[in-house]
């Protein structure tokens, strides 16, 4: 399977200015998801996508193909599909088509190489899945039996209606994802949705699924980077 891993990180951000390059132990952001998708085996290609200059030479310096994106495709609302689909256009229009598209957002800066080989092992075995999504466990207290919602009167009620207190152990498992950690896309699927269809779920665990978007995710990253060390 030819697998292109695309990095979208435009120059703006909300919360945190300048998130993808800012300096995480050391390094810019977007320096460990390249690193991670420079060094999975299963991936033929890595480009990072952008509109900012910076990100595009640091990207460069790190190894990366850099694509520049118009300003139309980063804007705050606009869809990773779009961007994605920029990217597979122009790579087509050179004669190069992979069979499926990796995403992976800079703000995954603990997802690791194995990681990338591991998902990428489980959606080449079935033939039949669309798209795969990296998720994590839905801790029981966090679980949809559990979790509550305030009524027009201020009271709080179930969130799901008519829904009945459940033991723990009778709880069904139910997952998340876990920001955008990693996503896998036949490329002829792209048109229709990011992550869809037949979707099989990538299990990683809490510490490797931190999304950094403010600034004591960063601490938080950083502290655990620290501690591989």
């Amino acid at each position: 399977m030819r697998l292109l891993a695309i990095i979208p990180a435009r120059g703006g951000s909300k919360g945190v200015p300048r998130k993808n390059i800012r300096p995480l132990a050391g390094r810019p952001l977007i320096a460990y998801s390249i690193d991670a998708a420079r060094g999975a085996r299963s991936v033929d290609r890595v480009v990072v996508s952008t509109d900012d200059a910076e990100i595009a030479e640091i990207s460069r310096a790190l190894g990366a193909d850099v694509r520049m994106r118009p300003a139309v495709l980063a804007e705050d609302k606009t869809p990773t599909r779009d961007v994605l689909e920029h990217v597979v256009n122009e790579l087509a229009a050179e004669g190069y088509r992979p069979d499926a598209v990796l995403t992976l957002q800079p703000t995954s800066p603990l997802r690791l190489s194995r990681h990338i080989d591991e998902a990428a092992a489980q959606f080449a075995a079935d033939p039949q899945a669309d798209s795969l999504v990296s998720c994590i466990d839905v801790p029981h207290v966090f679980h949809p039996r559990s979790v509550m919602r305030r009524d027009e009167n201020d009271y709080m009620t179930p969130f799901l209606d008519a829904v009945q207190p459940t033991r723990r152990q009778d709880k069904e498992p139910v997952f998340a994802r876990n920001g955008a950690a990693i996503y896998i896309t036949r490329t002829d699927k792209l048109r229709d949705y990011v992550f869809g269809g037949k979707l099989l779920g990538f299990m990683m665990d809490a510490e490797a699924s931190i999304d950094i978007d403010t600034l004591d995710d960063f601490d938080a990253a950083e502290r655990i980077l620290q501690s591989r060390r």
